[in-house]
């Protein structure tokens, strides 16, 4: 029978030859593709977190996607330590946590990431000085209240946002690298956004975008930099998620909760630069680049315009 098919296949013109060629290879590449796909989200196991260290550094550990990560790090065995600006805040989720992993050990730093970063850095490093922390999640992070052109950012959200998405992951990140490149392992994981790298723009935030493109490059250079002294740099690009700063109350398929997020992310930790672990987020990213740029910033723009003006509506009943 395979005979007869080849047979069959060599009387053929050429270009029904080429284009059967073309056709197998897309097939064969597809199929990749998928198997690939298929194994990395279902199939491959996540890495030994303990093997980078017994500390576990989070921040903005509060509340959204940093709060499941502490709880999903303390699964782990991980000692932790959190730092935020609240000590009120981070007095009830240390308690949460030790409640259900009553083992670990957790350590609190209050550092106001809008306020005097170098005094919160130096607090930063008295704290983890002799611990060995393997694991650093640069969550903390702002956003806008609300959608709005960049002519109407005042200047205090712009120096926040700045401060907060770019100096804070910066210092943080180099308080705690130095101990990694003396033990030579270690696993950074920096909380980027599909705002700066699923979609083209993000027109009326183009200020939180930027700052989430910066953290994209930030990571894959320091990816480069370290992965051959042991230390696995990443950053997650997660799309929407059920959180505050989303202003999103309920999860759904394509919105995960904030502990939905941080199960998926576990398993990502310490393999590739670059990743959105929540697997139906990559069906989105996939459509998302399929699509003329054009189109997706004509739809990026009605959206958010959408929610500028409902912001706008919120402030002026706050203000009645």
């Amino acid at each position: 029978m395979e005979a007869c098919f080849f047979d069959t296949l060599k009387a053929q013109p050429f270009w029904v030859i080429f284009l059967f060629t073309l056709g197998s290879l897309s097939l064969f590449k597809f199929s990749f593709v998928f198997l690939k796909w298929v194994w990395i989200n279902f199939l491959r196991p996540g890495k030994n977190l303990k093997k980078y260290g017994s500390w576990g550094l989070v921040t903005g550990p509060t509340d959204g996607i940093g709060k499941g990560f502490a709880f999903q790090l303390a699964r782990k065995g991980l000692n932790l330590v959190l730092v935020g600006r609240n000590p009120d805040k981070l007095k009830d989720v240390s308690d949460s946590i030790l409640a259900k992993y009553a083992k670990i050990q957790i350590k609190t730093v209050v550092v106001d990431f809008t306020g005097d970063l170098d005094e919160g850095v130096k607090k930063i490093k008295e704290t983890i000085e002799g611990l060995d922390v393997g694991v650093l999640i640069n969550n903390v992070g702002i956003s806008y209240p609300y959608a709005r052109f960049f002519h109407e950012v005042d200047e205090e959200l712009l120096m926040n946002l700045i401060k907060v998405n770019v100096e804070g992951t910066t210092k943080v990140t180099q308080a705690v690298l130095p101990g990694m490149v003396k033990r030579k392992k270690g696993a950074i994981v920096n909380i980027g956004s599909g705002a700066a790298i699923v979609i083209p723009s993000d027109p009326l935030y183009a200020v939180y975008a930027a700052t989430k493109a910066y953290i994209d490059q930030f990571s894959r250079c320091l990816y480069v930099e370290y992965k051959n002294r042991g230390i696995d740099v990443q950053c997650q690009v997660p799309l929407y998620v059920a959180t505050k700063m989303a202003s999103i109350k309920r999860s759904s398929f394509f919105v995960p909760s904030t502990d939905g997020y941080a199960r998926a992310a576990m398993q990502w930790i310490g393999y590739e630069p670059r990743c959105t672990p929540y697997w139906p987020h990559s069906i989105l990213w996939g459509l998302a680049y399929s699509l003329p740029e054009s189109v997706v910033d004509a739809w990026r723009l009605r959206f958010c315009l959408g929610i500028r003006k409902r912001g706008q509506m919120k402030d002026s009943r706050k203000k009645e």
